[in-house]
């Protein structure tokens, strides 16, 4: 006798059909996996069969061939022991099999019968929703996450059987009525601009970055703030909209780190330590994984002390920048996720952390800086549009009384800016100033000659490549957008020629 019940599996991000297919046959008693299962699948029958015996269920003393189709594709983890077991359910008679086919099942099963949360349920849900199912079945922990998706009815459960009650009497179980604006709630930061003492220019440099998505470099020595500022970029950031929730929700979905969040609602900041491996910034593995690229999709990514990392983990990020995706690709699988991140990056002047600081006998010379700058590479620094300088604070900074001004006013002018450019960028597939392209630099930054002039002479004498040209004048629009004026003037290039410090070091 065969049944067939539905279920989910992960491919990067997103989620595809799988049909689990259970034969009880006549022969020697025993269970067998096929469909390129992983050791957590294997090992499943052992959970099923307990989990059946001590909700009153006996295993059938059958030979049992279960083959999770497609075949070719490579399957893991635990969220198939609830289909494989529903399948045996049925072959019992205990649940008819005509009542399977209008649910996807997602869920891992204890010894006792309790359903475990698993990872992926937020793709499984909307591939619920894209493949027409009535609702789909989940563990009780992870239906949060499912609620925000329209068009499919929930039904976060306890145990298998409360599953076997659902598909027995369908109204005796009612499905989640949770609505997507209760899961979202409001974004919370851990500081505000407001704290920060002094370092005004750093503070208007990730104001213009904020506003203009632009990837951004601090340079100064210990204790002067630079990551302090770089946590509290996020904080005035704009809102994140309902796709950019969805999206880098099912980035956390997949790679299990939702937890008790039901949504990614604050825009995400990670900080990796510089020994991070390729593999863990950009993502991989045998299955791969989303890196740390990905988990900050439509949010930060931290690099402090970037000379520390290693060269070919900081190469690696140039693609990501550049196309807002990175592809993993494997001998067996190719997988693209979503990478649309701000890159602050932290150093201090020289490879001697204590140099730089006001009042030392010495200073970093030329050299010392050429020497530790060297080990980032110029190809990259290209693509850091914003690379500003931040001093030791000074006392009188330190103990000033004087309110500093808070994230919520500075991102009141960022949102402005960024409603700017989306006008601006109506019917084209970018929403900011520093995803701009070769024609859109060419149509929207248009200088007057005298700002031509600061152009040419940052060129000839400080040796702008034709990449940090370009990013010269997408950083002066977005400063001129911030003003709210539409052209671009003297003023708006000269300060972001003096967001490219790194330029005289090379």
């Amino acid at each position: 006798m065969l049944i067939k019940t539905s279920s989910a599996a992960l491919l990067g991000i997103e989620a595809y059909l799988v049909e689990v297919e259970v034969d009880v046959s006549t022969g020697i008693p025993g269970c067998v996996t096929v469909g390129l299962p992983d050791a957590a699948i294997r090992e499943s029958k052992e959970r099923i069969r307990a989990a059946m015996k001590n909700c009153g269920y006996e295993m059938p003393a059958r030979k049992l061939t279960i083959n999770l189709a497609p075949a070719g594709r490579r399957k893991e983890g635990s969220a198939f022991d609830l289909p494989i077991s529903l399948g045996l359910l049925a072959y019992l008679g205990v649940i008819e099999a005509a009542s399977l086919v209008h649910y996807l099942f997602v869920g891992e099963l204890a010894m006792d019968g309790r359903l475990k949360p698993v990872r992926g349920i937020l793709p499984a849900a909307l591939l619920a929703q894209r493949k027409g199912f009535r609702a789909i079945v989940i563990p009780k922990e992870n239906e949060r996450e499912a609620a925000l998706v329209d068009g499919v009815d929930i039904y976060g459960l306890e145990d298998l059987v409360q599953v076997v009650r659902l598909l027995n009497e369908p109204d005796a179980v009612s499905p989640l009525r949770n609505e997507p604006s209760e899961i979202f709630g409001a974004a919370a930061y851990d500081g505000d601009f407001s704290e920060v003492k002094g370092q005004q220019q750093a503070k208007r440099a990730l104001e213009v970055a904020a506003a203009g998505a632009h990837n951004v470099l601090l340079i100064g020595p210990p204790g002067a703030g630079k990551t302090m500022l770089a946590k509290r970029l996020p904080s005035i950031l704009p809102p994140m909209a309902f796709e950019e929730i969805i999206e880098a929700t099912q980035v956390y979905s997949a790679a299990g780190l939702l937890r008790d969040r039901g949504a990614v609602c604050a825009r995400p900041f990670r900080s990796p330590h510089h020994t991070i491996t390729d593999a863990g910034l950009i993502g991989g593995g045998a299955i791969p994984r989303p890196g740390e690229v990905s988990l900050a999709h439509n949010g930060v990514l931290f690099l402090d002390e970037l000379p520390e990392f290693k060269r070919r983990v900081l190469e690696d990020l140039r693609q990501p920048l550049e196309d807002g995706r990175v592809t993993v690709a494997r001998a067996a699988i190719s997988v693209t996720y979503p990478a649309a991140f701000m890159l602050v990056a932290a150093m201090n002047p020289c490879e001697d952390v204590f140099r730089g600081l006001a009042g030392r006998e010495s200073d970093c010379t030329d050299a010392q800086r050429q020497k530790y700058y060297a080990k980032i590479s110029g190809p990259l620094l290209d693509r850091i549009d914003i690379q500003v300088d931040v001093p030791e604070v000074k006392f009188r900074d330190i103990i000033s009384r004087q309110e500093s001004e808070s994230s919520e006013r500075i991102r009141e002018r960022v949102v402005r800016a960024r409603e700017r450019q989306l006008q601006r960028f109506q019917g084209r597939k970018i929403y900011a100033n520093a995803q701009m392209r070769t024609r859109e630099v060419k149509k929207f930054c248009s200088v007057c000659a005298d700002s031509q002039k600061l152009l040419e002479t940052a060129v000839t004498k400080l040796g702008f490549s034709a990449r940090a040209y370009d990013r010269v004048l997408k950083v002066a629009r977005t400063i001129a957008d911030l003003a709210g004026e539409e052209s671009i003037r003297p003023a708006h290039v000269a300060e972001a020629i003096q967001y490219r410090m790194m330029d005289r070091y090379y």
